[in-house]
């Protein structure tokens, strides 16, 4: 089929999913123009506000390894085996993942990945980005866009396909509302988080000061401290804390006030970042929330990655459902040999949905992570259930490892994890140890509960 050559593809934004879907456009023989607003990261020194490394899991590896680029970003990846749980006194308990050498996650730079994606995307032959040029405004009418630059000077494109990859803040679908289409949701959490960093060690061979094979959490309740380890032997440390109360962002405006906080709640970091009181007021404090779109398409244009469906990053599968979005993208333009008006009629009813769900499975991941995985009951629950994984691996897979380790949609993670949810709880009752399981009725529960993973 030639159509398809004849298509010009138009994407806003250059980030993580935008230079991927790129590659998968360019690899098609598409022409491809990307316009981002911000400079380019392999030339310039940006600081965009947002996490310098990610978490990157099997639904983002997948279409990387379709596109023939893992050899590439494995040089960028550290390894994370499973959460180290620091308490209030410096204590630490390691939480493993999952019960399987592969059942890893790794945390990679944010800035490095998206430079492989754009040389990739440039290597095609086929996409040429246009970076300091943001958008200003869509013309459905006439099937063009006005870009402007930060001198005001503001140029026309015209575009046969047009494809908003640029963020929660997009542009693009703010153009649908303006268009009529109606079904966004942006729910903003009460909570905002605050960057700072763990150095590398100066001293002796080890760089890293802490576990690099870890994601390390302090759990404190109603907030938490998490660090991502980096390849230099740093660590991204994030601070989740509400935004107004007695412990808040509000409560903390002075040295004094936050150097206080930190030595009762997380004493163990003041040695691990000796200047935090001072460098707690250089970065900005972080928006979280949740964006959701009834529709991802008007038209010709359509909604991929954060544009379509942000969410909090506490299941870290933001960058990952991105990614998935661009395989399932490019799967529909195999199957329906690239019939655009076909294609974007389905992506909605394809990927809405496991959108939804992940958001939802992000915010209960944030209680997780900051609360329950103090309490002794959480890691029996978890005990059990990899114990039910070992006995039934065809009807139970824990929820976190359905997400992070596989590829079952998340929407049915979700309502399988529902019901796994129950009967750990069933199962857990009365018991304080893995010992005193009854296999027995765990099996009847199973059995009568969960259907057989479709293969």
């Amino acid at each position: 089929m030639t159509a398809k050559i004849k298509h010009k593809i138009t994407m806003i934004g250059a980030g993580l999913v935008g230079s991927m879907m790129a590659i998968f456009l360019g690899k098609r023989g598409y022409k491809v123009n990307v316009y981002e607003k911000l400079p380019d990261i392999r030339k310039e020194n940006i600081s965009a506000g947002r996490s310098i490394n990610l978490a990157l899991a099997n639904r983002g590896i997948r279409p990387m390894q379709q596109l023939g680029i893992m050899d590439k970003v494995e040089t960028l990846l550290i390894p994370m085996k499973g959460r180290m749980l620091h308490d209030k006194e410096g204590g630490l308990q390691f939480q493993s993942y999952g019960q399987k050498p592969e059942e890893v996650i790794y945390s990679v730079s944010r800035g490095g990945l998206v430079s492989i994606l754009r040389d990739e995307a440039e290597a095609t032959g086929n996409v040429t980005f246009h970076f300091k040029q943001g958008l200003d405004s869509v013309d459905y009418t006439n099937n063009s866009i006005t870009t402007i630059d930060k001198a005001g000077n503001s140029q026309q494109h015209s575009f046969d396909i047009l494809l908003g990859a640029d963020g929660a803040p997009s542009k693009v679908r703010k153009s649908f509302e303006k268009g009529g289409v109606k079904g966004v949701t942006f729910d903003i959490l009460s909570h905002s988080y605050k960057e700072l960093t763990i150095k590398a060690d100066s001293n002796g061979s080890n760089r890293f000061k802490i576990n690099k094979n870890s994601l390390h959490i302090w759990p404190r309740g109603e907030y938490m401290l998490i660090a991502l380890p980096n390849l230099d032997g740093s660590f991204t440390v994030t601070l989740f804390l509400p935004n107004d109360g007695d412990l808040s962002f509000e409560s903390l405006t002075t040295k004094e006030s936050v150097y206080q906080f930190f030595k009762e709640k997380f004493k163990d970091t003041l040695e691990l970042i000796p200047n935090l009181a001072e460098v707690f007021f250089e970065n900005p404090t972080g928006m979280l929330g949740t964006i959701r779109c009834k529709n991802w398409n008007h038209k010709n244009a359509l909604l991929i990655g954060d544009a379509a469906h942000a969410v909090v990053p506490f299941h870290g599968q933001g960058m990952n459902c991105g990614f998935e979005d661009c395989f399932d993208l490019n799967a529909l333009l195999d199957e329906h040999n690239d019939d655009w008006p076909e294609v974007m009629s389905l992506y909605t009813d394809v990927r809405k949905d496991n959108a939804n769900a992940i958001a939802d499975m992000a915010l209960e991941n944030y209680i997780e992570m900051r609360d329950s995985v103090r309490e002794p009951k959480f890691h029996l629950k978890k005990a059990i259930a990899f114990e039910l994984e070992n006995k039934f691996p065809n009807q139970f897979i824990p929820r976190y490892s359905m997400v992070m380790f596989h590829h079952i949609p998340y929407a049915q993670a979700q309502a399988r994890g529902l019901i796994q949810a129950d009967i750990l709880k069933k199962l857990s009752l009365g018991i304080s140890s893995i010992e005193q399981l009854d296999i027995n009725y765990a099996e009847k529960l199973i059995m009568s509960l969960l259907p057989t993973f479709k293969t």
